[in-house]
């Protein structure tokens, strides 16, 4: 049981996406259900996941109990897909979760019974009377209510609707902040930061009176610190809610104007459950009815679960059919599934062959130079899909990103653990793109080993040489040593030598441009041009600045 300690919301930041826990509740039933969730399993959790292909990051060795619970009893125990009491089992919606069918579905259900307070978080009696809401329902509601909602003010005042009565005057400051912000003569930045200020002081102004501004992470005491780090707290809470809500597939993201809106096609399902779902919080003092409530994967009830609406969800793809009356429901349900994923397959298509004749080519740029100037909601992500826009548009290989599409063929999440961000097939050779927004020391002990494991991986698989393309808004200079000496050491377990070509994402773009203006569609001997050059380079150049410079001048002149 945690405690709730907050004045505002708070969404689970670990993990930052919710596919993310997918491979780690999967292996902690594995490994250690029946068992007892203490210290002990607790760092045996960390070091079991520490050995999978799936782990990313770093389990503290100090701390390997407290890195275990900060990975589940977070989103996996409080979104009730594990169960840790009296031993860790598996729970029915933890079953669904991992099965990996219809798991939008599954989660939004989860999402929607969440609530504060719960048996699993109480509230002190200093903030007793303070919390009673389900989050997600409520901002889902904030969400249909406003229109769209823009990230500041999710953060600002999304996040103060800690009680489900205090609904209307929140949308009442929500409009109050947009009339505001027309008349800011200041300019935006100026004028946000202003009314974050404001607003913490408003929410902490007992604790301020009282003099409590230290924060847990730092010695400093001062008003300053204390409201910089209430901001954060909050911009980091308001992160993890739209990735989790974006997740369900609900909800639709305005990258440039970073705000999130009901999907049109989805509108009628959130009307459902906005009307049906109960907004008051159910078996606070009860944690037994709560986990039964909680672990029921029927619950709530949403709009393709009556069968008068299913049938005409699905009719509305595939026509009036006299046998869907036959069918039990959940075979409707994985119909209407299917036929979702064809309809996105087919837009994924289209997008690749207009992709293939450069009718998306301004928009590719445009998008680059939007990741360069950090104007995008999440770069990380737009970086990946809009790379493979562009592998597909610069040559006729076979690309496909890894990352995960909503029903528009539109980006959601980013590649998972042990696999390549792209991975380009030239028939007779295979290609894996790498792409980071991560710099400095950072960008080498996050990317250097995962990228030679992911290309050893396509080597396998394929039974193809293969190489592997690794691009950045800069290159740190550990990684290109690192790359550098992969070509020049035969290693058995990443498949012999390792050709990796990094290039700053600027060369990249300028490589899509010479595509562009060359007025024919380069093939793929040209692609393996780049690679076999470095491979000449390296055993060449004095070192790894040497060789660099050569391909990074190679690739600025490829056509």
């Amino acid at each position: 049981m945690a405690p709730l300690r907050s004045r505002t919301l708070f969404f689970t930041t670990s993990p930052r996406t919710p596919l993310k826990m997918i491979p780690e509740i999967e292996m902690l039933a594995r490994e250690f259900e029946g068992k007892v969730w203490n210290p002990n399993t607790q760092a045996e959790f960390i070091k079991k996941l520490a050995e999978g292909k799936d782990f990313q990051g770093e389990g503290s060795i100090k701390e390997m109990a407290f890195s275990a619970r900060d990975r589940i009893n977070r989103a996996p125990k409080a979104l009730g897909f594990i169960d840790l009491k009296p031993t860790i089992k598996l729970t029915k919606p933890g079953e669904r979760l991992i099965s990996g069918k219809r798991i939008e579905e599954i989660l939004l259900r989860q999402l929607l019974k969440f609530q504060l307070p719960s048996p699993y978080h109480k509230e002190t009696k200093q903030l007793e009377g303070i919390f009673g809401v389900k989050p997600y329902l409520e901002i889902f509601r904030l969400i249909y209510v406003m229109g769209t909602l823009s990230f500041d003010e999710l953060m600002i005042f999304g996040m103060q609707l800690t009680h489900y009565e205090k609904f209307d005057e929140i949308v009442d400051e929500i409009r109050h902040f947009r009339r505001m912000k027309a008349y800011a003569k200041a300019g935006y930045k100026v004028f946000r930061r202003e009314y974050v200020r404001r607003e913490v002081e408003k929410i902490y102004q007992e604790d301020i009176n009282l003099g409590k501004i230290q924060t847990r992470e730092s010695k400093e005491k001062s008003f300053d610190k204390f409201v910089r780090t209430k901001a954060s707290n909050l911009r980091d809470y308001a992160d993890a809610c739209f990735r989790y809500l974006r997740a369900t597939g609900m909800v639709e993201i305005s990258q440039r104007g970073h705000s999130l809106s009901i999907m049109q096609e989805k509108r009628e399902e959130v009307e459902f459950f906005l009307n049906c779902v109960d907004r008051k919080p159910i078996y606070i003092d009860n944690e037994k009815k709560y986990k039964e409530y909680l672990f029921d994967e029927s619950l709530p009830v949403l709009y393709s679960d009556d069968r008068e609406r299913l049938l005409k969800q699905v009719s509305e793809y595939i026509g009036p059919l006299s046998d869907l009356p036959q069918i039990a429901t959940e075979q409707l349900k994985d119909k209407l599934e299917e036929m979702i994923q064809n309809r996105k397959a087919a837009i994924i298509e289209q997008q690749v062959r207009d992709l293939k004749e450069y009718k998306e080519y301004h928009d590719v740029m445009e998008t680059f130079y939007d990741i360069k100037d950090n104007s995008l909601y999440d770069a990380p992500l737009m970086l990946e899909w809009n790379t493979w826009r562009a592998m597909t548009m610069l040559d006729g290989g076979d690309i496909k990103a890894n990352l995960k599409l909503d029903d528009k063929g539109q980006p959601m999440s980013t590649a998972q653990g042990n696999m390549a961000d792209i991975i380009c097939d030239y028939g007779d050779f295979g290609l894996t793109v790498e792409v980071t927004m991560q710099s400095g020391q950072r960008q080498y002990e996050m990317e250097g080993e995962p990228v030679s494991r992911h290309l050893a991986k396509l080597k396998r698989d394929t039974g193809k040489e293969a190489y592997c393309l690794f691009i950045a808004p800069k290159i740190n200079e550990a990684c290109i040593a690192y790359f550098y000496a992969l070509h020049m050491v035969n290693i058995s377990f990443y498949g012999g030598q390792s050709v990796i070509v990094p290039l700053e994402l600027d060369v990249f773009i300028n490589m899509v441009e010479q595509s562009y203006r060359a007025g024919y569609i380069p093939d793929a001997e040209q692609i393996k041009g780049i690679f076999k050059y470095s491979m000449e380079q390296a055993k060449q150049a004095q070192d790894e600045s040497e060789w660099y410079a050569k391909i990074k001048d190679k690739a600025l002149n490829w056509l």
